[in-house]
């Protein structure tokens, strides 16, 4: 195992807790539930999908979910490009977006 790919895992269990897994399932089924039942509602909500948003909201929906229900990938770099360390930050911003409208 190189230094990297021990790095990473060790930067990973620090977020190895069920409540925060627990909270990042649920940020991201909220995420998409809200996607799928008033795309239009949703996209006023947050101030529209644009070239950016659209792509981060995909991503971090699919990372939250990935953390939420207890996979990790094997290899580092799938770790380094779904971890939650970027996901649940962003997908908490896109919440409270949602909710102070």
């Amino acid at each position: 195992m190189s230094s990297l790919s021990l790095w990473v895992t060790q930067a990973h269990q620090l977020f190895d807790n069920a409540l925060l897994r627990a909270l990042s399932f649920l940020l991201a089924l909220a995420s998409a539930g809200l996607v799928v039942w008033e795309p239009i509602h949703f996209a006023q909500a947050i101030g529209g999908f644009d070239l950016i948003k659209s792509p981060t909201l995909i991503w971090a929906t699919c990372s939250a979910m990935i953390y939420g229900v207890g996979f990790v990938p094997r290899h580092w770099y799938w770790q380094v490009v779904f971890t939650p360390f970027i996901a649940l930050p962003i997908l908490s911003y896109i919440m409270w977006l949602r909710f102070s409208y």
